[in-house]
């Protein structure tokens, strides 16, 4: 049997391909996935943005590929992707074309403006991409094609393109780079980036036999379930032979992370399997990331609610008054107050203040004082117990992205953060805690006091 290469060696090969292209790892990743599925891929961006490039070092990662490269117009014509025609057999009236160096011997092959050709050319590359097979003369010729890289600035309007639009399963939106990294753009240096170790026809076959050994876990047999119904809800449609090829990628992805089942994990590709339109994978990617991860930051309202309850009635209970002549006492110390900033103001601040304040603080029995706190105690409890879950969670998806090839470094910590924010929030309503349980505990107390215990704080009166 074939050997499939490593995990660590197709790392390293990805390292290579993604060097000097700034925010092009998601699109290295599935042109290479995909080549190594035997699928094709559609870039979909302005000029200028690599999607050339892209398939130029995709041809360097398959050791005796050949590469085949055409922009496409209206005026193609079929001479240019599949040779001309041989006038030596046009003498023995058969009509075949000479193919060498064209596309019919091609192992990776980029069209640029893919769905700008005529028909003709359109009918021929169907065949092509579909049965890796060409028709040449009378003669049916099987190609060496492991995968056709396209490029349009646009997805086609015309119905008659959706047949070949259909055969790209992968369909990525390539941005210009961000403000983020355009300052490292402005300092690329230009080059060619050279594979050390492309993959050998050996690997891939590996790779096929390995994935033939995959299967469809529940989990990712449910996420797919759930994703059919969404799917439907946003009238978007994904055909049953979408479905397969999607699935037999699926099944590459986790053989070659030497994962013998398909999770949901995998369905991250989703984005650019199911989009019609470049504005169909932000939804795809929230799905993905909030309805079927519930990779979300969460607020917890009922926490900030007991929270808000809480710090209102201490700060209440703080305020009480207590002594029978309290509003004389405070109006004196109003008095002495705005007369602050004379001397005379000042020496009556400082001899009535301390005294006045005092007075003005009311004592509580330590059963109010115990009810308070045991009532803290309780949502404490509650809240240590969703923030160590929130911890668990995170540990448990840190450990399954762990050896993940494919799924991007990005995606990768975007899905992490989502829960750290969520375990922060938790971390920073429990301070708020801990400091009103100390403030209900360091309340005056008056040991004669009736031990009546206080009604509960109504957490639920506090609006979010």
């Amino acid at each position: 049997m074939s050997r499939s290469p490593s995990p660590a060696r197709l790392c390293a090969l990805l390292e290579s391909l993604e060097t000097g292209l700034l925010e092009r790892q998601t699109a290295v990743r599935l042109c290479l996935l995909a080549a190594l599925a035997g699928e094709h891929v559609l870039l979909i961006g302005p000029p200028g943005t690599a999607k050339s490039e892209l398939a130029r070092r995709l041809h360097r990662a398959f050791a005796g590929a050949r590469y085949f490269e055409r922009l496409l117009t209206r005026f193609s014509t079929p001479e240019e992707l599949f040779g001309p025609l041989s006038l030596k057999a046009l003498e023995d009236d058969r009509y075949e074309r000479l193919t060498d160096g064209f596309l019919p011997t091609a192992g990776i092959a980029f069209l640029d403006e893919v769905f700008k050709a005529n028909s003709a050319i359109l009918n021929a590359l169907l065949t092509l991409l579909n049965e890796r097979e060409f028709d040449n003369g009378c003669g049916r010729v099987r190609t060496p094609l492991v995968s056709v890289v396209g490029a349009s600035n646009e997805i086609p309007g015309d119905e008659a393109l959706q047949a070949f639009f259909d055969r790209f399963i992968l369909r990525v939106p390539v941005h210009p780079v961000s403000d983020d990294a355009f300052s490292a753009l402005l300092n690329l240096q230009s080059g060619t980036v050279d594979v050390e170790a492309p993959m050998s026809a050996a690997e891939r076959a590996g790779v096929a036999q390995a994935a033939a050994q995959v299967r469809l876990g529940a989990q990712a047999q449910a996420a797919c379930h759930a994703l059919r119904a969404w799917l439907q809800a946003q009238e978007l449609t994904l055909s049953d032979r979408r479905w397969r090829q999607w699935m037999q990628l699926l099944r590459v992805a986790a053989a070659t992370e030497g994962r013998d089942e398909i999770d949901e994990l995998d369905l991250w590709t989703a984005s650019y399997v199911a989009c019609a339109t470049p504005q169909d994978v932000p939804k795809l990617a929230a799905w993905f990331e909030h309805d079927l991860l519930d990779a979300r930051p969460q607020d917890a309202p009922w926490l900030t609610r007991a929270v808000e309850a809480f710090e209102k009635q201490l700060e209440i209970e703080l305020s009480a008054p207590d002594d029978p002549d309290a509003a004389n006492a405070a109006g004196k110390l109003a008095l002495a107050r705005s007369m602050a900033g004379s001397e005379q103001g000042e020496q009556l601040l400082r001899m009535v203040s301390g005294t006045l304040e005092e007075k003005l603080r009311r004592r509580y029995s330590p059963v109010h004082v115990a009810a308070r706190v045991a009532q803290v105690d309780e949502v404490l409890a509650q809240a240590r117990e969703q923030h160590e879950a929130a911890a668990a969670r995170e540990q448990a998806l840190a450990q399954r992205l762990q050896g993940r090839l494919w799924l991007p470094p990005e995606l990768a910590e975007r899905l992490l953060l989502a829960h750290a924010r969520t375990r922060g929030v938790m971390a920073a309503l429990i301070g708020r805690l801990l400091a009103t349980r100390e403030g209900f505990a360091d309340l005056p107390v008056n040991e004669q006091l009736e031990t009546v215990a206080p009604a509960p704080v109504l957490l639920h009166a506090v609006n979010a």
